[in-house]
């Protein structure tokens, strides 16, 4: 090594020092908070999990079946969620599949709950927005693994720390989304609605909300498929999931076990998307 490269790292800033320190600090102080956090969150994603696995499978897989043919009016649809699950239980994966997408469906809705009012207050306040967009930029870039061992410290293993690290894997996109469709809504229309003598609040329930809908079912799912994706990674610091099979599979070499694990969330993926998708087409 070089004198000046020697000397460079002789003078090493101490960043990953200054920040144990700071999460010990948060851990003394608030570790309270994170467990009781923690627990209503287990209970919430466990007793969920618990609740659908006492129906018998094939029921189950008829009623979710059911409501996707319900809800989009298309039987075919309905026909290829049942022949997905159906497959599902044929390869003894059901219970880590329900598992994934009670965690699937939690994380979103969370997600969703946070990232379009969020979206919403920054596409009316650019000073919001000015703050909120390099904090997104971090998120979506930062790698998983730097932010899965401050949760793993914070809230321990299991599925609470499992939906926090989902959230925060998948909140920056319906939080863009939200953003992008109400900043990009034509001025005339807001005009109009101004014209008619609407308020704020009714010119953003009233025309803004719907005309920036398709750009927030865009980031519904967007953050479905991100929710899944990282449901199945964070198997590592306990989510029950279909990614312990799959972990499994690479650990022991087992081939089979991998394949049907990978179709199973493949098929999981395909029904959560194209269920969105029918939604965004048939009411737009």
């Amino acid at each position: 090594m070089d004198p000046v490269s020697q000397a460079i790292t002789q003078w090493k800033i101490p960043v990953g020092a200054m920040g144990k320190a700071v999460i010990d600090k948060i851990v003394e102080y608030f570790q309270w908070f994170f467990d009781g956090l923690s627990a209503v969150l287990e209970w919430l994603v466990v007793g969920l999990t618990d609740l659908l696995l006492l129906f018998p499978p094939v029921a189950l897989a008829l009623a979710l079946a059911g409501f996707a043919w319900w809800y989009q009016r298309s039987w075919k649809l309905g026909l290829g969620v049942l022949a997905g699950l159906l497959f599902i239980l044929n390869q003894n994966l059901w219970e880590q599949t329900v598992q994934t997408l009670v965690l699937v469906l939690a994380s979103t809705v969370l997600s969703m709950a946070i990232g379009v009012p969020l979206g919403i207050w920054a596409a009316h306040n650019p000073r919001v927005w000015r703050v909120t967009q390099p904090t997104l930029d971090l998120m979506q870039t930062l790698p998983t693994f730097v932010y899965l061992i401050p949760i793993l410290i914070l809230f321990g293993l299991g599925a609470a720390p499992a939906l926090i690290v989902t959230i925060i894997f998948a909140m920056p996109a319906p939080v863009r989304m939200t953003y992008l469709g109400l900043t990009t809504i034509p001025k005339p229309m807001l005009e109009a609605g101004e014209s008619f003598g609407a308020t704020p609040r009714q010119l953003l329930w009233k025309v803004e909300l719907p005309a920036a809908l398709p750009a927030i079912m865009a980031g519904l799912t967007q953050c479905i498929m991100l929710s899944l994706s990282m449901v199945v990674f964070a198997t590592l610091i306990g989510a029950p999931s279909l990614g312990n099979p799959v972990n499994k599979a690479l650990a022991n070499r087992n081939i089979p076990l991998g394949i049907e694990a990978g179709l199973a969330i493949v098929i999981l993926a395909i029904i959560l998307d194209r269920v969105l998708a029918a939604q965004r087409s048939t009411r737009s």
